[in-house]
């Protein structure tokens, strides 16, 4: 009898790194066989701007993300939460708490 082993996101970002909006899109792009410039022309955006993205020199905010995943007729949540995890981990804010961290309830007075 043998078990098959559970692959999972930890998995993945063990094995690729992290799920990062750029990726993702890229991915896609390259999924549909098109050029960065068809790309971009077909979401309304600069083939600079898809460059940027994918390459994760900017983030596109959760309006531009959603935007994005119309035009791609994907689940408008799926790439926003990918775009605000992008956000949170630029600015060093997706880390676990340490040991002995607040639970998270306010003390007053």
């Amino acid at each position: 009898m043998t078990t098959k082993e559970q692959y999972g996101t930890s998995e993945l970002e063990r094995d690729f790194g992290s799920l990062t909006f750029g990726n993702a899109l890229s991915n896609y792009r390259i999924g549909e066989e098109k050029t960065q410039r068809a790309f971009a022309v077909f979401l309304g955006i600069s083939p600079q701007s898809l460059c940027d993205i994918e390459k994760e020199r900017r983030i596109p905010s959760p309006s531009r993300a959603a935007k994005i995943a119309r035009q791609l007729d994907e689940p408008e949540s799926f790439w926003v939460q990918l775009a605000l995890q992008d956000m949170l981990r630029k600015e060093k804010l997706n880390d676990k708490p340490e040991k002995g961290a607040s639970n998270g309830r306010a003390c007053f007075g």
